[in-house]
């Protein structure tokens, strides 16, 4: 599953042995990976890969902020979706919410601050209005939660 609909965008994956520690658990850090695996995913189905904001723009996000709240373990086997939603877009910055659920139970929550920067002097950078532009068609308000949610539910 790789899919923008309703401004949310969701990615599906599958927990494997190479995520977990030894008693079946996906270790910490691993959430974190599939964050950064559903933005990029999601910024691609937009139509606005982050290779083409680097070579065609010269700009590139990093993480400025993440505050994680790990509500319950994934294990192995789980089939897991992670739903990434743009809460607000500032000049060179964007906060999104992205949480990564197993079924209709959220099992971790990040609130995530990106800065769009150069990608030659690493300084904060405007973004470019196309990704401005493929930004906004996620940004979403009073979607319920939920990874099946539709807008006005």
């Amino acid at each position: 599953m790789n899919e923008l609909r309703n401004g949310i965008h969701r990615l599906g994956l599958r927990i494997y042995f190479e995520d977990t520690d030894a008693g079946g658990i996906v270790y910490h850090a691993n959430y974190l990976r599939y964050a950064e695996r559903a933005r990029s995913e999601a910024l691609r189905t937009l139509g606005a890969p982050h290779a083409e904001m680097i070579a065609t723009h010269h700009r590139m996000f990093v993480v400025r902020r993440a505050n994680i709240d790990y509500e319950r373990p994934a294990r192995l086997d789980d089939w897991l979706v992670v739903t990434t939603r743009v809460l607000a877009i500032g000049a060179a910055q964007v906060t999104l919410d992205q949480t990564i659920w197993r079924d209709d139970v959220a099992l971790v929550r990040i609130d995530l601050g990106l800065a769009c920067i150069d990608a030659v002097s690493q300084r904060a950078a405007r973004l470019p209005a196309p990704m401005r532009a493929a930004l906004e068609r996620m940004r979403v308000g009073g979607i319920a939660d939920g990874p099946g949610a539709v807008e006005g539910t």
